[in-house]
């Protein structure tokens, strides 16, 4: 079995983990910009003010993409380099960059998706209460509205928000990411209430603002839980695992329902109103009718999972210690597709790891490449029973800055060197293009 011809085989970046630039395009600080400052908080102080250099190498690495038969490139908006304050005046520089970025996408037969928010929310709009803010909302619809108008008809393919569980549950709750905020519960609630408004509020903007025809999804992430056995019965816990709302007192910024269920169903899950009660925000039915904007896709983050019946201390792990379940791509979009009913993108996956120069000049990541080869098996088998999977994002094209990481761990199919920003070639990226060339019947 081959996969669909018009199956979106991509690969996927963010602004702030490759573009870098140094500030001296006019680009607005972000919240990492200072919180890379802080002692302990991003290893070694790393920070992506130089990065890969993405700004002034993108022709090279559109190219790069251009030979290894790429058809699609997820990349985000940086919000401060087009609107350094958040709202107000634009920097004209910004907005070329990115001009200039599609137009050597689209020339070279790739298929640019814009991601509106990856994270990098601008510093003058962190100091006034960032995400916390219910002003938040005008001024992301602001932002949306901006790049509706300057990218669309080339840009077509649109998500609002990249990880809201990462961005809301590592910046204001663990405090592991910027800001390093530690909300209260009855914050940090409403603080992700803010953010699905603010999606919704996007959306709306990017369709009202768009010249032709746009798709818009969303892209959070999950860690599908992967049933004991095939038996009916271990299905059904598996899904209802997968959607139930943890408890306050666990990880209950990082649950799939509480961040889905209101944009593409239109109200919280039940359990949100009981288990949460004492310090849930008013959601109001406009507020719900805000955010429940209709989808055209549903992109998800899929990285890992969780097995049912526990992990053994030598299961195989990347680099990042995040456990490989290659079956979390199978059982990821089929839960997602049964209650959503939207089209999928796997807007993320990849592998984190120590990959090296070898003594020939080339990096060899064949655990990559394992990697990778049973992840598709398992997203090809999910296609093959019906589930509609649009593409396949894969992270990432470019080592980069992986945020608290700093450069200490390696997701790209192109290795680079960070003191000459020379570009390398792994055996993935060989082995992915193959894939490509094949639609996948390689696999």
């Amino acid at each position: 079995m081959e996969f669909k011809n018009d199956f979106a085989w991509g690969v996927a970046t963010s602004s702030y983990q490759i573009e870098g630039g140094n500030l001296k395009d006019g680009r607005g600080k972000n919240i990492w910009d200072e919180f890379s400052k802080w002692p302990n908080k991003v290893y070694n102080q790393h920070d992506g003010l130089i990065a890969c250099d993405h700004v002034n190498r993108f022709k090279e690495d559109v190219k790069i993409m251009k030979n290894l038969g790429i058809k699609a490139y997820r990349f985000s908006i940086s919000w401060p380099r087009i609107l350094p304050n958040g709202t107000g005046q634009t920097n004209k520089q910004g907005l070329q960059f990115y001009h200039d970025l599609i137009d050597e996408l689209l020339d070279s037969g790739i298929e640019p998706y814009i991601t509106l928010y990856h994270w990098d929310l601008p510093l003058t709009l962190h100091r006034q209460g960032g995400w916390l803010n219910p002003n938040i909302i005008s001024a992301f619809e602001e932002f949306a509205t901006l790049v509706a108008k300057e990218f669309t008809p080339k840009v077509k393919n649109f998500f609002t928000l990249n990880e809201p569980q990462c961005f809301c549950g590592l910046g204001y709750v663990s405090a592991v990411h910027a800001p390093g905020w530690k909300l209260n519960y009855n914050d940090s609630l409403f603080l992700i209430h803010n953010a699905l408004k603010a999606h919704g509020a996007a959306t709306r903007a990017l369709r009202d603002n768009a010249k032709g025809q746009v798709y818009i999804g969303y892209a959070p992430t999950s860690s599908p839980i992967i049933p004991k056995d095939n038996t009916k019965e271990s299905i059904e816990i598996a899904r209802q695992n997968y959607f139930d709302l943890p408890n306050l007192n666990e990880d209950y910024h990082f649950s799939t329902s509480l961040y889905s269920d209101p944009v593409i169903l239109g109200d919280y899950p039940e359990a949100y109103y009981k288990k949460y009660k004492d310090y849930i925000p008013e959601v109001s039915k406009d507020d719900l009718k805000l955010i429940n904007q209709p989808l055209d896709y549903l992109g998800q983050n899929i990285y890992h999972g969780i097995k049912n019946f526990g992990f053994e201390s030598n299961d195989p792990h990347t680099d990042l210690n995040w456990k490989i379940v290659p079956e979390s791509l199978y059982w990821g979009p089929k839960f997602l597709y049964e209650r959503y009913k939207l089209p999928i993108y796997i807007t993320e996956n990849g592998m984190a790891n120590a990959d090296t120069l070898a003594l020939d000049g080339k990096v060899h990541d064949p655990q990559r490449i394992d990697f990778l080869n049973r992840y598709l098996l398992e997203l090809k088998k999910a296609i093959k029973e019906g589930i509609d999977i649009r593409g396949y994002f894969l992270w990432s094209l470019l080592d980069n800055f992986e945020w608290s990481e700093g450069y200490k761990s390696r997701f790209g199919l192109v290795y680079v060197n960070y003191k000459n920003q020379e570009r390398i070639l792994k055996d993935s990226a060989y082995w992915y293009s193959s894939v490509i060339k094949e639609n996948g019947r390689n696999l």
